[in-house]
């Protein structure tokens, strides 16, 4: 790694030009997780402000400081559809390695039991329960907008 000359600071991302010459986005890394019921995917609806319209995802989010990634999966999975449930990691990536350091932790759940979800003033959040086989379909004909996450969530249960 070289000198990194910090061009913004924020609370979820920086942005450095490392060496005069390569810019670089340092993310806080995040984790998903996988939960299947009755054959169908756990997928949440929501408006993503980056991209200006709604996507259907595995329930995900950052790890925030001091957390480790699955204590991290059991939140996320909590907050956004109130479900606690034994995690399992299934694969770990980088989202984009030629400029961004975000590390995704991509986790498996099982043994779902339903919770009383807190309300998260922030997030309109709406909880759908997805045939795998239609969910990738859909993503695949481009009418399920999506995250990178997601369809390596959904690869990794053998759909062809």
């Amino acid at each position: 790694m070289g000198r990194r000359d910090y061009l913004y600071r924020g609370k979820i991302l920086n942005l450095a030009l490392e060496d005069g010459r390569w810019e670089v986005v340092e993310h806080r890394d995040a984790v998903a997780v996988l939960a299947l019921r009755d054959g169908k995917v756990l997928a949440v609806k929501q408006y993503r402000v980056a991209i200006g319209r709604e996507t259907i995802e595995l329930p995900a989010g950052l790890i925030e400081p001091g957390e480790n990634p699955e204590d991290a999966a059991r939140r996320e999975l909590m907050e956004e559809a109130g479900f606690d449930a034994q995690l399992e990691p299934l694969v770990g990536f980088y989202t984009s390695p030629g400029f961004c350091d975000e590390y995704i932790h991509l986790f498996k759940a099982t043994y779902l039991t339903p919770k009383k979800r807190p309300p998260d003033p922030g997030e309109a959040i709406e909880v759908l329960w997805l045939d795998a086989r239609a969910f990738l379909d859909g993503i695949r004909r481009g009418e399920i907008i999506t995250s990178g996450p997601t369809v390596a969530g959904l690869l990794t249960l053998g759909i062809t």
